[in-house]
């Protein structure tokens, strides 16, 4: 596993050389908040990186519900007995291996790789606008439809999940990189996942942070022009006006 951190916000890199997964921790005055639990073999190096640190993990928020972000999650919940879980109330369901749609969600089927056998089950909901000590919980679908980004409002640095990815080539979820396909091929709505994109923009974050891939500083202009890119995409396949 490598570590790096950048201001208050600490990147735990799995497999960096050949499927990097990323999971992070939140520094906050009197602990540390991890977004997302990885793969299923990280636990123990999560809980040594806390250590290493010198905080205890007091929060466990998920950018939202596949099997590369919730891995480790029913061990650590084995450790971390009193420390709550954190999510969207629509992504949730599938942690209960749920993939049913709203009447309001179209068609197109959830994707990826949603949990069969999870036993953890959420403590609290979060709904966009949350604040969770220094994070700003943003609702952002697309890959999942309850996906969530978080935000901390200290320096504007940007934890979202697969929202973009940087791994194979800087990307919006849903948008196909041949050397690192994968976030892609488990996104659910690609128009929806352009909307959140172009939201998270307007945040202005001073540091992107993903599930996969090296944080980005300064990302703006680099999200502009994929949002752009996105755009002209969509419109030559008509999925956009």
């Amino acid at each position: 596993m490598r570590l790096i951190q950048e201001k208050t916000v600490y990147q735990l890199t799995f497999m960096p050389i050949l499927f990097p997964v990323n999971c992070y921790f939140v520094e906050e005055e009197t602990g540390l908040t991890l977004i997302d639990a990885a793969l299923a073999f990280g636990y123990k190096d999560i809980i040594k990186a806390s250590e290493k640190i010198g905080k205890p993990i007091t929060k466990i928020l998920l950018t939202h519900v596949h099997g590369d972000h919730i891995g480790a999650l029913d061990a650590l919940k084995e450790t971390l007995k009193n420390v709550p879980v954190y999510v969207s109330k629509r992504d949730s369901r599938l942690m209960s291996g749920d993939i049913s749609l709203d009447a309001d969600e179209g068609n197109l089927p959830i994707k990826g790789s949603v949990p069969k056998n999870l036993k953890t089950r959420a403590d609290i909901f979060l709904n966009d606008g949350d604040m969770i000590g220094s994070l700003l919980a943003i609702s952002a679908p697309g890959h999942t439809p309850g996906s969530m980004a978080y935000l901390d409002t200290r320096n504007n640095i940007l934890i979202a999940g697969d929202a973009f990815q940087v791994r194979g080539g800087f990307a919006i979820a849903g948008q196909k990189k041949v050397l690192f396909p994968f976030p892609a091929l488990a996104t659910w709505n690609n128009i929806v996942s352009l909307e959140s994109a172009t939201k998270l923009r307007r945040l202005n974050p001073s540091i992107l942070a993903t599930g996969h891939g090296n944080m980005l500083i300064n990302p703006q202009a680099a999200m502009d022009k994929i949002i752009n890119d996105t755009e002209i995409k969509l419109k030559e396949k008509k999925y956009v006006t």
